[in-house]
């Protein structure tokens, strides 16, 4: 694009009739340059609209694309908005018929185009368009090409990576749900998840999923439900279409909105043949709004029927393993040493009471022989005891300090005695009669 020189204005002093206490512009010529206008020294409308005409009269012509958006014809020109796919942004574009023309029966609203226009500002209306002299439609092939370089662009960025895509909730209580205004998805994933599970609820953001205002529309839609903490899961569904109709969802814009979404999303766009680059960053692809409901939510009958099955299994496993653990216990049981458990103790506990039997008869036999011998010892004892003698008529006289009296003359009349029987004591005096000696003393004393 060329650059427009110095805007310079004529000299000749433009003066302003304004009413009394408004601010009135001084006197004199008009400032030459935009940057020396002052509150006081303002250029007029007038004065700038044809310069910003000059100047963009200056600007080169320019190939531009994007999208085709209201597209109407007026005679023998096209008028159409050309808008950006990725930013609110467009421009206004005028081209005549015969531009038009090649390509007229294909062009459409939603029809990406490749214009050659140059720059033109209304001074009057203060509108700035384009006018085009060459419009081509860009064609399947370089579609094609350029989504094939943003995947390549995008999965080197690691977008489309496995371990990026998080698994999805076994029964979320809110599902969002991204989907055409009118159209069968919406019925379509609603009957079907409320037929699986009744108690699914379901946030519904219902938005253009085709043309120029799908992009900006659905990306709103997933941010406004990815920032909802009862949301789960997020649906973006659409009914299939031709591949000029999903191309919004390969539009780069909207794949990076996907790609940041944290909420698990699932793709349903319903194609055949085409694959949009949202189906490679979604955490599920469904191949329809119907399978997307198969997906999201469980079936009520089949997880009672896994249940009962489980169940049954379970119950078939416990009573295997208790079969099994009956029959191992049964076979050791049937073993000898189990079965009869005292087999191994009886041969000990007949030679311990042997044994006991043995050590009796033996103490037995040792205390009556001891018993004998004490009596017989005994009987000996006794047959030698001085008692034994007092038993058979004999006595023991002593005299009063113990002494045993062994002779009459050991004893003067009038001593006093102890004389000792078998049957105790008795005390006596010596007489004052004569004492017998010798033989006669000691039969005497017998």
């Amino acid at each position: 694009m060329g650059q427009a020189g110095p805007v310079s204005i004529d000299p000749t002093p433009d003066r302003l009739d304004v009413p009394d206490g408004a601010v009135r512009a001084s006197a004199g010529p008009l400032p030459l340059k935009a940057g020396d206008t002052t509150p006081e020294r303002p250029w007029p409308v007038r004065h700038l609209a044809p310069k910003i005409a000059d100047y963009i009269a200056r600007m080169p012509p320019v190939w531009v694309e994007g999208q085709v958006l209201n597209l109407k014809r007026w005679n023998t020109l096209y008028f159409l908005t050309l808008r950006d796919t990725d930013l609110d942004m467009s421009l206004s574009v005028t081209a005549p018929a015969g531009a038009i023309a090649p390509i007229a029966d294909r062009l459409a609203d939603g029809s990406h185009l490749v214009v050659h226009a140059r720059p033109r500002f209304h001074a009057k209306k203060g509108d700035l368009t384009f006018a085009a002299d060459d419009v081509r439609l860009v064609g399947l092939g370089e579609l094609l090409a350029r989504i094939e370089h943003l995947k390549g662009v995008l999965g080197a960025e690691g977008l489309f990576d496995a371990d990026r895509k998080r698994p999805l909730p076994f029964l979320p209580a809110v599902v969002g749900l991204v989907c055409a205004q009118q159209g069968d998805a919406e019925h379509d994933v609603v009957s079907n998840a409320r037929a699986r599970w009744p108690a699914v609820q379901f946030e519904i953001r219902r938005v253009t999923v085709q043309g120029p205002r799908a992009v900006p529309e659905v990306r709103a839609a997933i941010a406004e439900l990815d920032a909802d903490p009862r949301v789960e899961v997020i649906v973006v569904a659409r009914g299939g279409g031709s591949f000029e109709d999903l191309l919004p969802f390969s539009n780069e814009t909207l794949v990076r909105a996907a790609a940041a979404c944290r909420t698990p999303l699932v793709s349903a766009i319903g194609h055949h043949l085409d694959s949009p680059l949202l189906d490679l960053v979604a955490d599920l692809r469904a191949s329809t709004p119907t399978d997307a409901a198969k997906r999201v939510v469980p079936d009520v009958s089949e997880e009672r029927a896994r249940l009962v099955q489980a169940r049954t299994r379970a119950r078939a496993a416990v009573t295997h393993r208790l079969a099994r653990e009956q029959a191992a216990l049964d076979h050791w049981r049937s073993r000898p040493a189990l079965a009869q458990p005292t087999t191994l103790v009886d041969a000990h506990e007949t030679r311990l009471h042997t044994l006991r039997d043995t050590a009796r008869r033996a103490l037995h036999t040792g205390l009556v022989h001891g018993f004998a011998e004490i009596a017989g010892l005994r009987a000996q004892v006794r047959a030698l005891s001085p008692a034994a003698t007092l038993e058979r008529g004999y006595a023991v006289v002593q005299r009063t300090d113990g002494h045993v009296v062994r002779d009459p003359a050991d004893v003067e009349a009038g001593d006093a005695l102890r004389i000792r029987v078998a049957g105790g004591e008795l005390a006596a005096t010596v007489g004052a009669g004569p004492r017998p000696t010798g033989a006669a003393a000691r039969a005497s004393a017998r």
